[in-house]
């Protein structure tokens, strides 16, 4: 059989606490007597019993896929889509607008439709690379000031007089 060496390490010491000089020390004080206050129990809040449930349609519905709007019969032939709208600037009322087809100069009608959108203006000032122009053509990105608010992907149309 074998034997087992005992352990020669020492085992640790517990440190003793610093000695505090009698200036730093604090007078003690006696202590306050403290009432212990018993924790009531709660009342639990009586369960309510379930809601019934209300009628829902078994079938599923598929949601519509709407359509980009299409200005009025009468006025579609009075209106050429000339461009989209790109981007948006709300707090400037500007919208970035690429021109597909045709040309725009300042004074033209045009008519922004969209989902939401749906108004019409005069042409006030034109901005291509923030320099203020008169006239601009096909695939040319500019700035037009707008009258109300747009969003991308809505279309503009030339109203022609």
């Amino acid at each position: 059989m074998a034997t087992r060496k005992k352990a020669t390490a020492k085992t640790k010491t517990k440190r003793k606490k610093a000695a505090v000089k009698a200036s730093t020390r604090r007078k003690t004080t006696t202590a306050r007597k403290t009432r212990t206050v018993s924790k009531r129990t709660r009342k639990k809040a009586p369960l309510r019993g379930a809601s019934p449930k209300k009628a829902r349609p078994t079938a599923v519905k598929p949601t519509p896929v709407r359509p980009t709007p299409i200005p009025p019969a009468e006025s579609a032939a009075s209106e050429e889509r000339i461009g989209v709208v790109t981007h948006c600037y709300s707090h400037l009322s500007v919208a970035a607008i690429q021109l597909e087809r045709g040309t725009l100069r300042v004074g033209d009608g045009i008519h922004i439709c969209g989902r939401t959108t749906d108004f019409r203006q005069r042409v006030e000032s034109l901005e291509v690379d923030h320099v203020p122009t008169t006239e601009v053509g096909p695939k040319d990105d500019f700035g037009l000031k707008v009258v109300d608010h747009t969003r991308e992907h809505d279309v503009v149309f030339k109203v022609r007089s």
